[in-house]
């Protein structure tokens, strides 16, 4: 292997939208990573569906489209 060609491999914190934080390994320069969604609070580990909305997506398109009503 060549030296001196590889990044610094070294701890890293990782905080959660949710609150979650854990430490892992990574390459990171600043040492912690800030993600949406880990598994703690991802509907697929929880087995509840909810919204992810940190933009205002939704809100923004139901405002455009409307929300449909029943008929």
């Amino acid at each position: 292997m060549k030296a001196d060609i590889h990044p610094e491999y070294k701890e890293t914190q990782v905080t959660c939208g949710c609150g979650e934080k854990f430490v892992t390994r990574s390459t990171v320069a600043s040492g912690s990573i800030y993600v949406e969604v880990c598994s703690v609070c991802h509907p697929f580990y929880t087995g509840k569906q909810r919204i992810l909305d940190t933009g205002g997506r939704v809100a923004k398109f139901e405002e455009r489209f409307g929300k449909k009503t029943a008929k």
